[in-house]
């Protein structure tokens, strides 16, 4: 039977945007440039200040830049790509778009990011690149990671799409490694609804990406259309159309400059998570490790199933009995019927992943949830897994 909170619902997530967003984006429409222009690259300058990098180039989405990032470094028909299996889609799909082949790879049971020794396993002839995913927003072991490309030459293409501010070694996470490539998606941690960025320290990867990102046309096309630009253009390469529009770039630089502060709340909402659930046996709270800082993208819980009577789905519906929304992150790759059919993958393949996902749910945690909303929460939780204990 289904029960409802009479006063509070509390939704998954909720982008903290409010007017000084909506003022950025109606002064770049009041302007009447809305494509790329001053303020995608005031972003861009800004971005790549605030994660220390040389350059960054702003895109429609972390997609486009992971694509982008793969051409860049030459990827091509054949080769081989080393993918955590826990990941979203887009991780493995950009490998397809060159002919190339994800390889997926098991993950750590404590963060469940890539795990580098059966990255090592599964290195062939083949094998041109590696894409670690900073799951949740918690960097992976990027010293690892660092010295197995280097023992088999290959390239590191971070994918960053949880993990704006995060920092690896006191390091920001876009300046760590070749290429790093984030998401401003609309429920991530720095929000344009839709968008993304590549950040490098390679200025020729930084050339080439400019290039692709517009249809493969020369430096500065977008002037063609203003008073210093000319009607003439040169096609220099088969490009795509990625680029980022000023609307969104406006609403962007609002995000970045709060964006420390809005880190700060996902912490304190994730600290009072951990003081409420980290006695609860049946329950497992999220690893934290010392050497790095988590951008506090998610808050993955975990089950002991073994302790329960109830599955990781029975406590969503529970959940959403009483008005609150979760999420899982992610379901496997390798569980998904494309990635299965086309490659052989199977649940054996990826011991630690096949387990974990059995028992992870994702909680709500976004800046601009109230302690009432928390509350909730925590009260829901407690009550639910202590009236379904084995």
């Amino acid at each position: 039977m289904k029960t409802r909170s009479a006063t509070i619902c509390v939704p998954f997530h909720q982008a903290s945007i409010g007017e000084a967003e909506a003022a950025a984006a109606a002064a770049v429409i009041r302007s009447g440039w809305l494509t790329t222009g001053p303020r995608s690259f005031e972003f861009e300058q800004q971005f790549a200040e605030y994660v220390g990098a040389k350059y960054a180039l702003a895109v429609n989405s972390c997609t486009a830049a992971l694509h982008l990032a793969l051409e860049a470094i030459g990827l091509s028909n054949g080769d081989e790509v080393l993918v955590p299996t826990v990941t979203f889609t887009a991780t493995g799909e950009v490998v397809g778009y060159f002919g190339a082949q994800p390889v997926l790879v098991d993950v750590d049971p404590l963060t469940l990011n890539l795990c580098p020794v059966d990255a090592e396993r599964k290195i062939t002839a083949k094998t041109r690149a590696i894409i670690p995913v900073h799951f949740a927003g918690q960097p992976c072991d990027m010293d690892a990671i660092h010295d197995l490309a280097q023992r088999h030459g290959l390239r590191v293409v971070e994918d960053a799409a949880h993990a704006v501010p995060a920092s690896y070694h006191g390091r920001p996470i876009g300046s760590v490694s070749e290429t790093t490539c984030f998401s401003f998606y609309a429920t991530k941690t720095l929000s344009t609804g839709e968008g993304g960025m590549l950040t490098t320290d390679d200025a020729a990867i930084a050339d080439r990406v400019r290039l692709m990102r517009l249809h493969g046309i020369g430096r500065d096309a977008w002037k063609r259309y203003t008073a210093e630009g000319t009607w003439y253009y040169e096609v220099l390469a088969s490009g795509f159309k990625y680029n980022m529009s000023d609307v969104l770039a406006a609403i962007g630089l609002v995000q970045l400059a709060k964006c420390d502060d809005m880190r700060a709340r996902r912490a304190t909402i994730a600290q009072r998570y951990d003081d409420a659930f980290g006695g609860i046996p049946a329950l497992e709270t999220p690893t934290l490790l010392a050497d790095r800082q988590s951008s506090m993208h998610l808050y993955v819980l975990r089950l002991r199933i073994e302790q329960l009577r109830i599955t990781r789905n029975d406590l969503i519906q529970h959940l959403k009995n009483v008005d609150i929304a979760t999420s899982v992150h992610f379901i496997p790759l390798h569980m998904h019927p494309y990635y299965r059919d086309t490659f052989g993958y199977k649940s054996s393949d990826f011991p630690v992943a096949a387990r974990e996902f059995e028992r992870y749910l994702s909680l709500p945690l976004f800046p601009d949830m109230t302690g009432e909303q928390v509350n909730h929460v925590i009260e829901s939780v407690c009550r639910i897994v202590s009236a379904n204990r084995s």
